[in-house]
């Protein structure tokens, strides 16, 4: 099973939390036993799993890749965002987890996040449930 939905963002820089929409989509499949793949097509965004409980993680994370990647420097890419692309990168565009008892088998702490490196946008995800 293939579901897809949208994401809208609203800064240039954002993680939002998309775990329950992917339980949501994981509970609909009625697979309670196997595999979710979540991918998001898009070269300046990502999907990454970290903790949900407090929003300054989120806050930090963005805050450290600004640092490692600036959005302006001696980059070649006429668009302008070669710093997003470069984020993504280092991202990465999936994520894979195990489905146990029909939920995510994250740490208790874990959520699923949508990364936003070009926005804002209105972007796709897609995730494959599968037994």
């Amino acid at each position: 099973m293939i579901e897809k939905f949208q994401v809208g963002t609203r800064s240039v820089n954002e993680l939002k939390d998309i775990t329950e929409k992917i339980m949501d989509i994981i509970s609909r499949s009625g697979i309670s036993e196997g595999i979710c793949n979540v991918f998001v097509p898009h070269t300046t965004a990502a999907v990454t799993i970290n903790e949900n409980a407090d929003p300054d993680v989120k806050k930090d994370i963005l805050m450290e890749l600004g640092k490692i990647v600036p959005f302006s420097d001696e980059y070649s890419h006429l668009e302008g965002n070669s710093a997003a692309h470069i984020k993504a990168t280092l991202t990465g565009c999936s994520e894979t987890f195990i489905i146990s008892r029909g939920r995510p088998l994250l740490g208790t702490w874990q959520g699923i996040f949508f990364c936003e490196f070009d926005g804002p946008r209105e972007r796709t995800v897609y995730v494959r449930v599968s037994s």
